[in-house]
Parts: structure tokens; sequence; C-alpha cells
């Protein structure tokens, strides 16, 4: 019994990698990789024919030689140098190692120091150590790592990271992290193995524990093939080979075997199915001389030798459709039938919705009734298989999937994708609280894929990772977009007591209690509530700690300005007293402008308590004395309108007086 891996072979950077060589070298461009694009002799030797030659750095690239950077990633300087020198080159590095680049040159940029779990002359590590900006320590075991604590003592109060290859062996890497965990308070673990890195190593392990011989292929200088081998050693014997050819000595006994194939990410398909069609001779050739079953029975007895054996993937012929079923012809004598419930994950769904007489669809045996003729068959399970690789597939490439929900269940709903049912939680429903999830039955949503246990092909999916990864960009644009002075729209978000939290858009900028009106504001609710649109002025910015100060007064509505615009000093005014202080009264002039009469400008008269001529609520009449334009106040006086009014009244008793003795004089002359 032979069983190859499911996730035997290239994983998505290394296909990425060989198929931007293989597509340069179809479009007839001379090609030169910046060494071996993977680790695999055979595909190296294979392009070395097709005229790609390997080079040590891009100084030996030629002027009509396009040069491809392999999935390993290099250093900063090496792009410098590409772009300095105005190389022609292509990008192979896979996205999971520019996504560590990224963490290291961030979380270094900080201070932090790094920690690599990896080997130390691999051109990946060597890639990834190029981006910190601080120390950086590589260890491959767990005892290089305690050395590393135990010559550094500073490391356990200092602030660390921790990064891995993402080949790193996930054993190992548990280890390492339990250990770090124990020790430090101030380190900030990143878990960068590349998921079908782990998915790989898990399967072949479990392929191993069930096996009496397991065959790993791949390039012996291969960092992942190896840690392959390492870990599958541990549980049977186990075989590293390069090639289908160091088999042929191999000696097949006692058997029956139970024989398992897994291979590295750099190992291509057609080399893993030479390993098995080598394998399956052996087995033919020892079988048959001792009398035993043919290869050709044994693969029959795991299940694959029916025509109609369960399990078995077959094409059918729609003939017809009928309320409960779908009739499809499987080239046989038996008739397929294929049940409505599995048409379709999403139970809602009708058949003739989907399918049509005369369509061919890809389907699974799930009962076969000798008896009565008939394959029962499934389109549901086909697809979610199918489905399953498309989610693994997203999972590793952070692709956004889209799907209907079909169910509320507890703790979260179940969305139909690639047909294949998802779990969302309903704290990853949305990014806000959900209170009812029917609500979201039969919509449809776009997420990412968070957890996928490949052992019962369980899948968990995030619609909330998205939108805070949509509004991330958002944020940074508009980072990069606003500046002081800028007008903007928001949403009060919440209100304080001293001062209003209103969305900019992603990013929360703050009105303080004083910048939401030009008058003295009791409380904030006062001026506007939760959920309003508002017009803001942004005062300040601080990138730093993500703060925007905010403005809500509008200048046009400014206070000052109308005052100054319509008083001058001289004019006299009506002002309301609504302070009282020992050296004076405070005025109200109008709304948001005050103005102060001092003590000694109240009355024309000594006086010891401004309460003996003020109380607070008092309108009186006062001249404008003084205008303070940069620190704004204003001076008033109640004095000079009482001199004035004084002065006033003496003119008109000396005239009076005037007039009386003028009178008088007159007299006198009369009665001479």
């Amino acid at each position: 019994m032979i069983r190859v891996a499911k996730t035997a072979g290239f994983c998505f950077g290394v296909d990425r990698g060989v198929k931007i060589v293989y597509d340069l070298v179809e479009q007839g461009k001379k090609v030169c990789t910046l060494g071996p694009i993977i680790h695999n002799p055979q595909v190296v030797d294979d392009l070395k024919k097709r005229g790609v030659r390997i080079v040590k750095s891009p100084e030996e690239a030629e002027v009509d030689e396009t040069l491809v950077i392999r999935s390993h990633g290099v250093k900063p300087e090496i792009y410098g140098y590409i772009n300095n020198a105005g190389i022609n080159f292509e990008d192979a590095t896979c996205p999971f190692v520019k996504k560590i680049h990224n963490i290291v040159k961030k979380e270094s940029s900080k201070g932090k120091i790094v920690l690599i779990a990896g080997n130390l002359d691999h051109p990946e590590v060597d890639g990834i150590k190029g981006y910190c900006q601080q120390d950086a320590y590589v260890f491959s075991t767990l005892d290089e790592l305690k050395t590393l604590f135990k010559n550094h003592k500073n490391f356990v109060e200092s602030a660390l990271i921790l990064v891995a290859q993402t080949t790193f062996n996930l054993l190992l890497w548990r280890k390492c992290v339990n250990f770090v965990n124990k020790l430090c308070t101030n380190i900030k673990i990143f878990d960068t193995i590349c998921n079908a890195t782990s998915i790989r190593q898990k399967e072949a392990v479990s392929l191993a524990d069930d096996s009496d011989l397991l065959i790993v292929v791949g390039g012996k200088c291969s960092s992942n093939t190896r840690k392959l081998f390492d870990l599958c050693d541990e549980k049977c014997k186990t075989l590293l080979i390069e090639t289908a050819s160091e088999l042929r000595d191999c000696v097949l006994t006692p058997l029956p075997l139970k024989i398992g194939i897994t291979a590295g990410a750099s190992t291509p398909a057609h080399i893993i199915e030479e390993v098995h069609e080598v394998m399956s001779n052996k087995i033919n050739e020892e079988t048959s001389s001792s009398n035993e079953m043919s290869f050709a029975e044994l693969f029959e007895q795991s299940g694959q030798q029916a025509v109609y054996k369960v399990g078995k993937k077959v094409k059918g012929i729609v003939t017809a459709i009928s309320k409960n079923e779908v009739q499809v012809d499987i080239g046989g004598k038996q008739a397929g039938v294929i049940p409505v419930s599995e048409i379709s994950a999403d139970s809602s769904v009708k058949a003739e919705d989907i399918l049509k007489k005369g369509d061919e669809v890809d389907l699974i045996v799930t009962k076969v009734s000798d008896q009565d003729g008939i394959v029962t068959l499934s389109k549901k399970r086909y697809d979610a298989e199918k489905g399953y690789d498309m989610i693994l597939e997203a999972k590793d490439q952070d692709k956004v999937l889209n799907g209907t929900i079909t169910d509320s269940v507890r703790g979260g709903v179940l969305a139909v994708t690639c047909g294949v049912k998802v779990f969302i939680p309903i704290s990853q429903l949305s990014d806000h609280r959900i209170e009812d999830t029917t609500e979201f039955v039969g919509k449809s949503v776009d997420f990412k894929i968070i957890d996928v246990n490949p052992s019962k092909r369980r899948a968990v999916a995030s619609v909330r990772k998205l939108l805070n990864e949509l509004k991330q960009v958002e944020v940074e644009k508009l980072w990069d977009e606003i500046k002081e002075g800028d007008i903007r729209t928001g949403t009060v978000k919440s209100i304080t007591n001293y001062g209003v939290f209103v969305d900019l858009g992603g990013i929360d900028g703050m009105i303080h209690v004083t910048e939401l009106s030009w008058v003295k504001v009791k409380h904030p609710s006062d001026i506007v509530s939760v959920g309003d649109r508002v017009e803001v002025t942004v005062k300040d910015l601080d990138r730093e700690h993500n703060r925007i100060s905010l403005s809500y007064r509008k200048a046009e509505e400014d206070p000052w300005r109308i005052f100054t615009d319509k008083y001058s000093v001289g004019q006299v005014l009506d002002v309301k007293v609504f302070s009282i202080k020992q050296f004076g009264a405070f005025v109200e002039i109008m709304p948001g402008v005050d103005g102060l009469i001092h003590i000694s400008q109240i009355s024309n008269r000594r006086i010891d308590k401004i309460s003996d001529a003020l109380s607070v609520g008092d309108v009186v009449k006062a001249q404008i004395t003084d205008i303070d334009y940069d620190a704004k106040r204003v001076s008033l006086s109640m004095k000079v309108l009482l001199e004035d009014a004084e002065n006033e009244e003496q003119q008109k008793n000396l005239e009076s007086v005037n007039n009386i003795e003028g009178v008088e004089i007159n007299v006198d002359a009369v009665s001479k």
C-alpha cells in the first residue's frame, strides 16, 4: 500500500519563483538567477539546459539579461545596487518571506533586539538579517537559544522579538516559544513559519506514524526537505532521496508494506510521480515472485479497485432532474443518482439553479448498491474537496474569499465558499459588537481564512480581520493626506466631560470642550450628539501617538472678530455683570466677549467693596476705554460716564446762574 502526502511538492512561493523563470525563458529572454532558483538539482539542471545562468551577485548579470531574485529574498542593499545599476530584474521573493522582512524592519526600528529561529547559512535568514536595524541573533536549536540567553543576561529585561525562518521545524519552534515565554516578559513573538510548511510537516509526521517505510523526496541541500526527514526519521524507517533512481536497489521486505511518500517544497511533481511508479513496480516484482498479490491487486485492496468504489471521483452527464434527485450517466451499467441534499453545501440552492440536462459534473461516490444497481453520488463532497484546497491556498496567500452565510449557529455563522462551509465566530463577523447573527443569514460577505484544521478539514474565517486591514489602509492613506488647517467631515463617536471624539474615517480626532463653541459650554452634549455628522478643522497632528486635535468652532463666527468689526474705544454699551472679584467686575459685552470694569472705574467716589455698587445680573452702561487686540481684553469704565454726567450737570447749573444774574442787573437799571 502506497500513500502520497497531499501537500507533497512545490509550495506557493517556490512554484511562483520557478514559474517566473520558465515564463521568461519561454518569452525568449536571457535569464540569470541570483543563486539557484530552488534547492533542487534536477530543476536547476533543466533550467541550465535552457540557458539560465546562476550568478553569485548582481554585478555578474549581463546587460541583456533579466536577473531573477529567488523566493528566499535578499538584503535591501542588493535591491539598492540593482536599481542604481539599472539591471532588469524580476522579484520572486515569497510573500511570506517579505512579511518577515517588514516585521523585523518595523520592530527593530523601535529599538527591539531580533531573535531568528533558522539556519545561519540559509539565504532566507541572511536576507532577514539585512532588514534588522538593531542587533540580530540566529539560533537553530533549543540549546543554541538557551546559550544566547546565558551569554546575554540583558535579554531577559530587553525588548525582544522572535521570528522564524518560514521552513523552520514546527515542533522545535513550539519548544523555543515555550522557553522564551517562561523567561521573558517583554518579548513579542511572530509565528512566521509558512502555513504550507506547518501543514506539510504535520501531514508527514501523521503519515510516518502509520507507515513501515517513509520516503522523503527532495534536494539534499534543501532546508525544508531535511527537516521533513528529521521529523519522520523519529517515527519510522525513512529514506531521503533526490530522484527515483536511488530506489532501484532498494529491497522491500517483508511484504506487504505500508509505504508513505512525501516531498519538500522544492520538489517537482513529476519526480514524486516517478518515485511512486518505481515503488509500485518494485512491489509488483517482489510480490509476483513469491506468488502473492500483484501490486495492482494490492492497490485495489486499498479501496481503489472498484469502478464505483466509495470515495472514487467520477464524471457524470446529467440526464434528468427531479424534485428529490438528479440522475446522471457515469458511463457504466449502474445508474448514478445525486440526492438533492448532495448538490450543494448551500441548502437553499435548488438543483435546477446550478445544473441542467447535458451538463458534465465532477462527483464522488458515496454509496454503491450492487443489488439495486444504483451508485449514489455527491457533487457537494467533490466541491468541498476541491474547495478545501482553494481555502488552504487562500490561507497561505492571505487571499480574500467571498461566501454566502447560510446558517446561524451557536457562537457564530456558517458561510459557503468554494463549495465548503466555513465557520465565522460572532466575534469575527464584524468590526463592531453583534447581538443577533440571524440578520446575516442569506447575505454575501468577504472574509479571510484565519485558521485551518487539516485533520478535521475545518476552516475558520474572519470578516473582522479583512475590515480591519481595509481600515488600516484607509488610515495610512488619511495620515499621508491630512494636514493642519484642513476642513474635514466626520462622525461623532463618543462624548466625554472634556470633549468629543470624532471618527474621520479610521482615525479618531478629539474636539476639546473649549473648541466646541465660542461661548462657554456646560457639557459637550449640549452642542453635539453621538452619530452627528460634523465639519471640523484640523488644529494639530501627532503621528507618533496617533492623535489629532480638532475644532468645531467656525472662524467667521468668532465673537472677537465680530466685536472688533462693530465696536471701538469710546463707544458706550449696555453690559451685564456676570462675576465680581476684589479688583473689579467682569461683564458680558456680547456672547463670547467679556470685559473688565476695574474697581477704580466703577464710581466717581471711593468704594471699598464692589458689591456696595454692583450685583451679579446688573445691566449697566459703560464706555470702552481700551482694547488689547493681541490679548483679546477689553477695559470699560462707568466712572467716565458718571464724570461726564456730573460735568454736564455743573455746566447746566452755571448757565442757570448766569441767566439769573443777568435778570437782576436789568431790574436795577429800570429802577434808576
